[in-house]
Parts: structure tokens; C-alpha cells; sequence
């Protein structure tokens, strides 16, 4: 595949053309975006439609391909709050350079998008959270031996940033509030990003404990990182769904992990449903 000249691969479309075609089907501008992982799926039955577009449909979208991850760009309102949803999202682990899985991010930054709420499963880490709860991510530790910002430029976007502040502190507040009115327990912590796709052996759960992580996924950062290049605020929010490795004596599985996320979806949407108000309020 020819590369671009501004450095990024995704069927060498860039962002401004691909959110371009989404502005032509609908003239809705959100404020806020969101990109669903396994078990936040239930919030898209709440929300008002304005535009549905498959991942193929847009040009440099990939479709996802793991199972908990919906193949829906929307665009509509959530109580009320115009917001675009991206149903799923593709990982590291499926293959795809890191300019192909950040793609979508600046594409919503094209959008005029200001704000991203980033979900996802966890496992937990810290021996005081458990399957259900929620994770408001205040820091992140990238141990996925890589970052998306590797490569050229774009014109007016920085190399080197500050990540001091990366999660922006009003919207932790915010998800805790949000939280307590969905009846759901949320913790504060670091989510530390692996590439996968196997898990975690428990030596390296042990080694993420010390240097002080509190979950462990294989996603939001590199959208994070990307969407503070860009600009936007950044919130995180994790579903803990399985103890880490070295916990318990029953092995992991991706199908535990979408149980236990389909079983609070009802919960999380709720809690997204919350926050949204409260973003709408601020």
C-alpha cells in the first residue's frame, strides 16, 4: 500500500475526506464522541438516530472483527445530547498498524468532536476491585511497545506532548457522579495498555502491580494519546470484567470477559446515559 504524505495508511483516505463524507449525510455536529468496548454496547439502544453508517461505508474505516464490538457509526442524541458513537473499534492485536486503529479519532476531531468518552473491559489489578465494577481512568501506563504518534506529522499538530493531564479531572468527577446515580460501584485508577491477544501471565500481573497499575486492557491508549494530539478532551472509563491473572485458579477467556460485560451493559449505559446529561449541564 502507497504511503500517504502525511504519513498515515488508512486506504490512503485521510481524515478530513472521510469526515467529510459522514458531514454529507447529515448536517448534526456533535460536541461530544464515544467509542464503545465489549459491554457498552446496550447504550446505542438508547439513543435517538439521526444517522447509522457501517465501518465499510466510511472510507478508512475497518470493520471490527472481535466479537463485542458493533460494526455502527452513529450519529444522534443521547438524552437529548447530539453525540456520534462508533459501536466498536479494531485493536493492535488484529494486525493493524497504530495510524490505521487511531484513524477514527481524528476523524472525529475533523467532525468537530471536542470531547471523547473512551470505554472498554478490564481486568483488575488492584485487589479491591471486582467483575462489575467501573474503572474512571485517571492515568494510563502504555506498555503496548509501541505509540501512535511514531511517523511524520500532521501540519499544526505536535510531536511531543504533555500527558501530565491527559484525563481530564472534571469528567472524573463527573463519571463518579454519575455513577452514584446509576447505583454503580466506580473506582479511580491507572489502566495500563497491553498489545495482546493473550493474557497477562501472572508475573507480569505481579510486575503491572508494582509499578503501579489498577487494570489492564488492550485499548483506549492509543486513541487517547491521538485524540490529545488532536486537541480534544479525554475521558476513560473501563468495565472491570475478570480478575488478572494469578487471582484466581480458573483460567481467563474472552468469553468470560463478554459475560460479565453483557451483564452489566444495562448498568453502563445507564451510567453513560448519566454522564452525558451531566456533560450536556456542565
Amino acid at each position: 500500500m502507497r504511503e500517504l504524505k502525511m504519513g498515515y495508511r488508512s486506504r490512503e483516505v485521510l481524515p478530513e475526506e472521510a469526515a467529510g463524507f459522514i458531514t454529507s449525510k447529515t448536517k448534526l455536529k456533535p460536541a461530544l464522541g464515544i467509542i464503545l468496548g465489549s459491554g457498552f454496547q446496550p447504550v446505542l439502544e438508547r439513543c435517538t438516530y439521526v444517522l447509522k453508517l457501517s465501518y465499510n461505508s466510511v472510507p478508512g474505516f475497518e470493520k471490527p472483527q472481535v466479537a463485542g464490538h458493533k460494526d455502527l457509526v452513529a450519529i444522534g442524541y443521547l438524552d437529548k445530547t447530539p453525540v456520534i458513537i462508533l459501536g466498536g473499534r479494531i485493536h493492535y492485536y488484529e494486525g493493524y498498524p497504530m495510524s490505521t486503529i487511531t484513524f477514527p479519532v481524528r476523524v472525529l476531531a475533523e467532525l468537530g468532536v471536542k470531547t471523547l468518552l473512551l470505554t472498554s473491559a478490564a481486568g483488575a489489578i488492584n485487589r479491591m476491585f471486582k467483575p462489575g465494577d467501573f474503572m474512571c481512568i485517571r492515568d494510563h501506563i502504555n506498555f503496548m511497545g509501541t505509540n501512535p504518534l511514531i511517523g511524520p506529522v500532521r501540519l499544526k499538530q505536535k510531536r511531543f506532548l504533555d500527558l501530565s493531564k491527559l484525563y481530564e479531572l472534571k469528567y472524573i468527577k463527573m463519571l463518579k457522579s454519575a455513577a452514584k446515580k446509576s447505583n454503580a460501584y466506580i473506582n479511580e485508577g491507572v489502566y495500563i495498555a497491553v498489545s495482546g491477544p493473550t493474557y497477562e501471565t501472572p508475573a507480569e500481573v505481579r510486575a503491572f502491580s508494582i509499578l503501579g497499575a489498577d487494570a489492564v486492557g488492550m485499548s483506549i491508549v492509543p486513541e487517547a494519546i491521538t485524540a490529545k494530539q488532536c486537541g480534544l478532551e479525554v475521558v476513560g472509563l473501563s468495565c472491570i470484567t475478570n480478575f488478572a491473572s494469578g487471582f484466581n485458579k480458573t483460567p481467563i477467556s474472552h468469553a468470560e470477559v463478554l459475560e460479565v460485560a453483557e451483564k452489566y451493559g444495562n448498568k453502563s449505559a445507564l451510567l453513560i446515559e448519566h454522564f452525558v446529561r451531566m456533560y450536556a449541564n456542565r
